[in-house]
């Protein structure tokens, strides 16, 4: 699905992060991936759906902070409508079920588990699969893959774990496939951890693909107003990245903040989504 051209992409979208503060023009932004304006215009549209001048504008600060106040009260009004409801990107669905406390604290006994490394369109992946559903997704960092398997290991290191790149390269196609694509069986996920972190990832679920919400607004959806930095320390713990969406939770005076993959790649998450989302509502209109 993510041909050579992804390369030129992710290096123009880490530009774009960079330098979104002095809004570069169309030409400044083709030439920080040898391009012409006209040829990056298409290849940029062609990937993200939108174009490099209305992702510029969603990476801006004061859209995050707009789309925050906007966002007022979405987890409760998100409650009636499921996670199938339009803010869903892609059309797309979960279900998911939690791991029970025997299960937890044997830590993976038992469990098989398929994984592959994937490109995205936020960097290279790893996918982990059980017969239940994901029980894993993260982006690869500094350690490289080395590093990323050895962190999934850590958690269920009970778990058979064995290499199943087609299997776990149809799920990733699935996961950011083009927008307009439904399926008709909801993917499902695996939530290994605390009762609190799991009652704070479900919270995450309802959070519509182009919103974003404060951790003060996830801490009161969960009945404990209180709690913000254990909810910020839940959400630093996910992990099923993207699907499981912590990037959609910023502070409450507007600031993207920290993200356990990278704040850049957490802006990009959010830019990307809100352009896209953006798209479908005016195609709607």
């Amino acid at each position: 699905m993510y041909d050579n051209d992804y390369a030129r992409i992710e290096q123009a979208m880490w530009f774009m992060e960079g330098h979104f503060q002095e809004q570069p023009s169309l030409e400044e932004m083709a030439a920080s991936v040898d391009l012409s304006k006209y040829h990056f215009q298409r290849l940029f549209t062609r990937w993200a759906g939108i174009s490099p001048g209305r992702f510029l504008q969603c990476l801006t600060l004061n859209h995050a902070k707009d789309r925050l106040e906007s966002s007022h009260g979405v987890l409760d009004a998100s409650l009636d409508a499921g996670l199938s409801g339009p803010g869903r990107l892609h059309d797309l669905f979960v279900t998911h079920e939690a791991v029970t406390p025997g299960e937890f604290k044997r830590n993976g006994e038992g469990l098989q588990v398929g994984y592959g490394f994937h490109l995205t369109p936020f960097g290279d992946c790893l996918l982990a699969l059980t017969e239940r559903g994901i029980c894993g997704l993260s982006f690869v960092e500094a350690g490289g893959r080395a590093g990323a398997l050895l962190d999934l290991q850590s958690r269920l290191h009970k778990a058979e774990f064995r290499e199943e790149t087609p299997r776990t390269g149809a799920t990733v196609e699935r996961i950011f496939a083009p927008s307009g694509i439904g399926y008709d069986a909801p993917l499902r996920l695996l939530l290994h951890g605390t009762n609190f972190q799991v009652k704070v990832w479900e919270a995450l679920l309802r959070i519509p693909a182009g919103m974003v919400v404060s951790y003060q607004d996830v801490a009161a959806h969960i009945g404990n107003a209180g709690a913000v930095r254990a909810v910020g320390h839940a959400a630093s713990q996910n992990p099923i990245a993207y699907l499981i969406p912590c990037h959609r939770v910023i502070r409450k005076v507007g600031l993207v903040g920290d993200y356990r993959w990278g704040a850049a790649r957490k802006r990009l998450m959010l830019a990307w989504e809100s352009a896209r989302a953006g798209q479908a509502s005016g195609a709607g209109a």
